[in-house]
């Protein structure tokens, strides 16, 4: 890639990342638990609930998705891309958008929430969700309608973008015909978590990546990475995003 192309991609992530992050206008916060007006280090590191911006993940964790996704495509690993729990959607409204910077016609963007909130625990099979308050969250339950709107808003709605409406117990698996070459999960608490490694890690091309949100901030999501990892014989290194994202690269051999 010439240098001039390079930093024309450059330029439109950068921008991309601004938009959907809303560090340009830097709306309020809506999250309980943090100050309402606008911080740039907590939208920096996604520490707050923006009140319109389109994702919360915050600046550099949206880097490194673009990034990743940027690598699987240049290094043609097959299959499409996924995010398992979107909110307004705005991860997966990036890698729409990536697809289109690298002309690729063939790759489809899976979004994948049950558009209604998160799913009431289930301590009785799965401990490390006791108590878990995700499902009183109503900022969290934001409509299918909602995020189709807001792909349209980037003139990215198309057929290359595939909602998966439902809980993951329920959805990810008549997902195991298809190829992956990058997974973003971002479901919160260890069944959505574990569910969607179990179902979709499988499918997950070799030198594909995957991206868990939560793994930093969440007990459950981090509990249930380390069992799936140490139940799988798991070994590739984990990369640090900031203060909660990793990620790791499936082997190759």
């Amino acid at each position: 890639m010439d240098d001039k192309l390079k930093n024309s991609r450059d330029m439109y992530i950068d921008l991309m990342i601004r938009i959907l992050a809303n560090t340009i206008y830097e709306d309020t916060s809506i999250h309980p638990y943090f100050p309402k007006d606008y911080d740039p280090d907590k939208r920096q590191t996604g520490l707050d609930w923006p009140k319109t911006a389109h994702t919360m993940v915050g600046v550099e964790r949206l880097k490194n998705l673009a990034d990743l996704a940027s690598r699987a495509l240049e290094s043609e690993i097959p299959g499409d891309f996924i995010e398992t729990g979107v909110w307004r959607g705005g991860c997966c409204i990036l890698m729409r958008s990536i697809l289109g910077l690298y002309s690729d016609k063939q790759r489809r963007v899976f979004v994948a929430d049950s558009f209604e909130g998160l799913p009431l625990p289930k301590p009785d099979v799965y401990k490390a969700d006791i108590d878990d308050p995700h499902h009183t969250y109503a900022e969290l339950a934001i409509s299918l309608e909602e995020v189709k709107s807001n792909f349209s808003r980037y003139n990215l709605l198309d057929d290359q973008v595939v909602f998966v409406k439902g809980f993951f117990e329920d959805t990810l698996q008549k997902l195991t015909e298809n190829t992956f070459a990058l997974l973003r999960l971002d479901g919160d608490m260890y069944e959505s978590t574990y569910c969607a490694l179990e179902e979709l890690y499988p499918q997950l091309s070799p030198g594909g990546y995957i991206i868990i949100d939560d793994f930093g901030a969440i007990d459950g999501c981090r509990q249930a990475v380390e069992e799936y990892r140490r139940i799988h014989d798991i070994t590739a290194p984990m990369t640090e995003v900031d203060w909660t994202g990793v990620w790791w690269q499936k082997p190759t051999a």
